[in-house]
């Protein structure tokens, strides 16, 4: 079967869901989202990824409509009609269809949105070898924690990252660096792990905690509190987490190489118990 979408309660081909053009996800980006991937075949952390959907619809006063095992039973299904190797899960909410006008509707109902498209996980040449990456000024907004379909400044930053041939952008707030375009940034200085901490600044992500939660079981000391962008530079690694990029060491930022200029021991580490773990 093709890509394949669930609309406010109906499955079928990707090519043929529409939603309203007075939906406010469309006219305001009054919405928010997840996005899953499939172990052979299984939807990895699911329950985690639910739990911040909730947190995040919370935030905006946004009504989702269905319980944690509603959505499970939902994303099940798609997974059994498409039928794919291993899948992308995206699914989104909104506040739905209304006259467009800023404040909240007085009733609407949520537009209810999930698409399932194959996933091809990142060659292992890519992982063995490492990524480049450059800094790039953080223009989001002030509310970071709140995983919100307002991607705008994200796709500024992945463009200027795909234009200078690099694999990320990573974002940099008055002189502090906060996270990936599309990823959480850690780094290892003097042997510890450190990445900005939980709080407005970044979305805090699944496998973010996983791997804080690996490297802490391995005895690696742990810290989460920001780094300037010389940090960054001179720190003897850096890696990116994400549900599509996993553990993805950085070998380069703005041309500068990072450490030796190969992937490390603590992300080759850390990528090895994740593929355990996942696994």
């Amino acid at each position: 079967m093709p890509d394949i979408a669930y609309v406010n309660g109906r499955f079928g081909p990707l090519a043929d869901a529409v939603v309203s053009i007075e939906d406010r996800g469309f006219q305001f980006g009054d919405g928010v989202y997840e996005v899953i991937r499939t172990y052979r075949g299984q939807p990895f952390a699911i329950e985690e990824h639910l739990a911040r959907l909730e947190r995040s619809a919370q935030a905006l006063q946004l009504l989702i409509g269905q319980t944690r095992d509603q959505w499970s039973c939902l994303i099940r299904e798609g997974l059994r009609l498409s039928q794919f190797p291993e899948t992308k899960i995206y699914l989104q909410i909104t506040r739905g269809q209304a006259p467009r006008d800023h404040p909240f509707p007085v009733s609407s109902a949520p537009t209810t949105v999930l698409t399932f498209r194959e996933f091809h996980p990142l060659d292992v040449s890519v992982r063995n070898a490492g990524v480049q990456a450059m800094s790039f000024e953080d223009i989001r907004w002030g509310r970071c924690d709140i995983k919100s379909v307002n991607l705008l400044a994200n796709v500024l930053a992945r463009q200027r990252a795909k234009e200078a041939g690099v694999f990320e952008a990573i974002l940099v707030r008055e002189g502090m660096v906060t996270e990936g375009s599309v990823s959480n940034v850690m780094v290892v200085r003097n042997g510890v792990v450190q990445t900005a901490p939980e709080g407005h600044r970044i979305l805090s992500g699944v496998t973010r905690a996983f791997v804080l939660e690996l490297a802490r079981k391995e005895g690696i000391p742990v810290t989460e509190s920001f780094v300037t962008r010389e940090e960054l530079l001179a720190a003897s690694e850096v890696f990116l987490t994400g549900t599509t990029v996993e553990v993805l060491p950085v070998v380069r930022v703005d041309g500068y190489a990072i450490g030796s200029g190969s992937p490390g021991s603590v992300s080759r580490l850390l990528s090895r118990r994740f593929e355990a773990l996942v696994g």
